[in-house]
């Protein structure tokens, strides 16, 4: 038997800080208007996937960055 989820309304005044990230890259791509109205559900596996392929991008990122910084210290 499969859960039903309850379609909470997307504010994008009131993120989560993991979902700032998520936001920004889902804006970025043209979606950030596709996730206000629907939430992210409404979301293709392929667009959320690509959104999911950015956010690790960008974590390896700034994880190098910072691991750098420290290492110029």
């Amino acid at each position: 038997m499969s859960k039903v989820k309850k379609s909470e309304p997307f504010d994008p005044h009131n993120l989560k800080p993991e979902e700032i990230l998520k936001f920004e890259i889902a804006t970025e791509l043209g979606l950030g208007d596709k996730v206000v109205i629907g939430g992210w559900r409404s979301l293709t596996a392929k667009e959320s996937g690509r959104i999911g392929g950015l956010i690790t991008k960008r974590k390896r990122e700034l994880k190098k960055e910072a691991l750098e910084k420290n290492e110029e210290s």
